[in-house]
């Protein structure tokens, strides 16, 4: 079974991840498809750039995200979109709001010190 998830990467307490497409099997930092996202959660709001036209295509082919995955699709809204291509709606009009919404977040790009 093919899955969405995260691959850690960064320093010790430094961490950042790449959503990728993987093999169940595979290790966590190991064997993987396809890179076709970015999450760092230590700017304030997190970051979070994701290929939705990508998702769509690997979901529609089975693709399953973990829970922490579909969580930060959640909070930008991927899932909903989703749900409404599955009814039939337009991938281009979907693409072109998602572009709109990444857009309209705000993102300091200064990462936060370490929490004690």
């Amino acid at each position: 079974m093919v899955r969405i998830r995260l691959r850690r990467q960064g320093l010790k307490g430094q961490a950042t991840f790449r959503i990728i497409i993987a093999e169940k099997e595979s290790p966590r930092d190991g064997r993987f498809i396809e890179i076709i996202g970015f999450y760092n959660p230590r700017t304030d709001p997190s970051t979070i750039e994701v290929d939705e036209a990508k998702v769509y295509e690997w979901m529609n082919k089975g693709a399953q995200p973990s829970d922490s995955v579909r969580q930060l699709f959640t909070t930008i809204g991927l899932m909903s979109r989703y749900e409404r291509l599955k009814n039939g709606e337009d991938k281009e009009a979907l693409l072109a709001e998602a572009a709109e919404a990444a857009g309209n977040r705000k993102i300091d790009p200064r990462t936060q010190p370490k929490q004690k």
